[in-house]
């Protein structure tokens, strides 16, 4: 802000230069504004189109809402897809976000292999429930 109304006083001398820095600095912030958020919402856009025109029946899939399944038809721009045996969901086409890599290894949503979940000790309660059950047969 400080540089601002230093170039702004600095015209009171006739100096043209000062008025050239301001017009800059003006033109730069659509400049930066186009390639900080325009540009690559467009490439995000062209990859979830891409994506969603190479879906193919039995590809396991994501939904938007976190629905994992498998697609098994296509209709205009509905997709069905089958999250259980003999249950299938109809969605739009659009609310698929990416395809599931079945042979990568499994991650969590920051990106880290996720880590086995360690054997939790048994609490008194069920060592008593266990105990007690060995009494009465």
């Amino acid at each position: 802000m400080h540089l601002l109304s230093t170039l702004a006083s600095s015209n009171d001398g006739g100096n043209g230069g000062a008025a050239i820095v301001q017009l800059g600095i003006l033109l730069l912030i659509p400049l930066a504004l186009y390639f900080l958020m325009i540009r690559p919402q467009r490439r995000r856009m062209r990859d979830q189109n891409a994506l969603q025109s190479s879906l193919e029946v039995g590809d396991e899939v994501i939904t938007t809402s976190g629905v994992y399944g498998f697609i098994t038809g296509f209709e205009e721009t509905l997709v069905w897809l089958e999250i259980d045996e003999d249950v299938q969901i109809r969605l739009s086409r659009s609310a698929i976000s990416g395809k599931v890599n079945t042979s990568a290894p499994a991650t969590d949503a920051g990106g880290y292999k996720a880590k086995p979940k360690a054997e939790l000790p048994e609490s008194t309660a069920d060592k008593a429930d266990k105990s007690a059950g060995d009494k009465t047969e």
